[in-house]
């Protein structure tokens, strides 16, 4: 990584506890990225964001403020980017995947809180994460309960706003929905001082539709009996899609997938014939969050899916282009918004459908359920994901983890012995 220490340090971070976070990162992405074999040259352009993941994007948001320009955090996958864009601001992801961070998070939250949510309040309390430093604004959800208190610590730290999700999916809800997003549609409006036209939600929409179609492509390569991709490689392209400048990242993705379109005409496989295909389902895996992907394919398996947040959730089903005013625009986002199936909703039948539709359209030998800890919700929920599985006879198995590396061999024993089983 470049020398950002002064844009780091003109953000207030605590340089010193960054740095120990700067070297721990570089040994960790060589060791589980960089070990492989036959990666897809196109992947170069990950590893360089991966590299540069706290000077580049950021040094471009701070450059986008110093014009005048407004820049949103974001947590969830519910929160409309589109809005954003349409009023010339940005909108970046905030990074939750470390145990790094988890320990800040914890002197605000109790311990049995999701590291998910430890880790997000812990980076910006800490002052070592630049995104969480950058951002004008927070835009949280109501997908937990734990999100809800978090947002309340961080609103006394840096303004947040909180968009209220439905819990149920009646029209009721949706209409309830797109009026949330009118809402922030007009504080949007009101922080960056620009006014979301038609035409300007209109090219968002096409904008944000775009990136969603290049993941689209992507996925649809790893359905191939010869995988041109590993799951690590497609979990990372998946995590950058959250902060990268979207037409930047749609083209070296689209540009990427050119290069497996061809690894595929050419019969090549990152992986061994044998290796077991691998859906993995569950709460979402943040950067830097690869362990599982690493376990699983050095030990056999190879995963094909993601059905999580950064994964199938993040860009299936695209918002309607066809509409030209912003009622039907609003109208349209809502509709698609609340097609994602979170654990949050009740009744949730959807994702299951979900599940076994893409076990079935990825020819999976297998299916994981992941949770990480505390999150009650998708733990709850695994209850029925595994029963449907099972009454489908596909092979499932439920795993509980969180940040650290603790339980790294437990893991491998389990998913281990998982696999051998489906090779029975």
């Amino acid at each position: 990584m470049a020398d950002y220490h002064e844009m780091w340090k003109s953000l207030g971070m605590d340089l010193e506890t960054h740095d120990q976070l700067c070297e721990v990162l570089p040994g960790m992405f060589g060791q589980v990225y960089l070990s492989q074999e036959n990666r897809p040259e196109g992947m170069d352009y990950y590893n360089f964001v991966i590299a540069e993941i706290h000077g580049v994007r950021p040094a471009e948001l701070i450059e986008h403020q110093k014009k005048g320009g407004k820049v949103f955090g974001t947590f969830c996958v519910y929160v409309p980017d589109e809005i954003v864009f349409a009023a010339d601001a940005i909108a970046t992801g905030l990074c939750g995947g470390s145990q790094f961070w988890v320990p800040g998070g914890e002197k605000v939250l109790p311990a049995n809180t999701c590291p998910l949510i430890k880790a997000s309040v812990g980076a910006r309390l800490d002052r070592t994460c630049p995104f969480f430093r950058i951002a004008d604004m927070y835009v949280g959800e109501t997908t937990c309960d734990g999100k809800k208190k978090a947002w309340e610590i961080l609103g006394e730290d840096v303004p947040t706003y909180v968009m209220q999700l439905p819990q149920m999916k009646r029209e009721k809800d949706i209409q309830d929905w797109a009026y949330e997003i009118r809402l922030f549609m007009e504080k949007v409006e009101e922080v960056t001082g620009n006014k979301v036209t038609p035409e300007k939600l209109g090219a968002a929409i096409k904008l944000i539709n775009d990136k969603r179609r290049a993941l689209a492509r992507l996925y649809e390569t790893r359905k191939n009996k010869n995988l041109p991709i590993s799951g690590k490689d497609a979990l990372v392209i998946s995590q950058i899609a959250f902060y990268d400048d979207p037409t930047r990242f749609t083209q070296m993705t689209n540009k990427l997938c050119d290069e497996l379109d061809e690894r595929i005409k050419n019969g090549v496989s990152v992986f061994p014939q044998g290796q077991k295909r691998i859906l993995l389902t569950g709460t979402p895996l943040a950067v830097p969050n690869w362990k599982l992907h690493h376990i699983i394919e050095t030990s056999g398996g190879a995963v094909v899916a993601e059905e999580m947040c950064t994964g199938t959730r993040y860009f299936e089903k695209l918002v309607d282009e066809s509409q030209t005013t912003l009622d039907g625009q609003i109208e349209a986002l809502a509709r698609r918004y609340m097609n994602i199936n979170c654990a949050c909703f009740t009744p949730n039948t959807a994702r299951i459908d979900d599940i076994l539709r893409l076990a079935e359209e990825y020819q999976v030998d297998g299916v994981i359920d992941v949770n990480l800890k505390f999150c009650s919700l998708y733990d709850s929920e695994g209850y029925h994901v595994e029963r449907a599985l099972k009454e489908k006879g596909i092979p499932v198995l439920g795993l509980e983890t969180d940040y650290t590396d603790q339980d790294e061999a437990q893991l491998r024993t389990r998913i281990g012995a998982f696999l051998e089983m489906l090779g029975e």
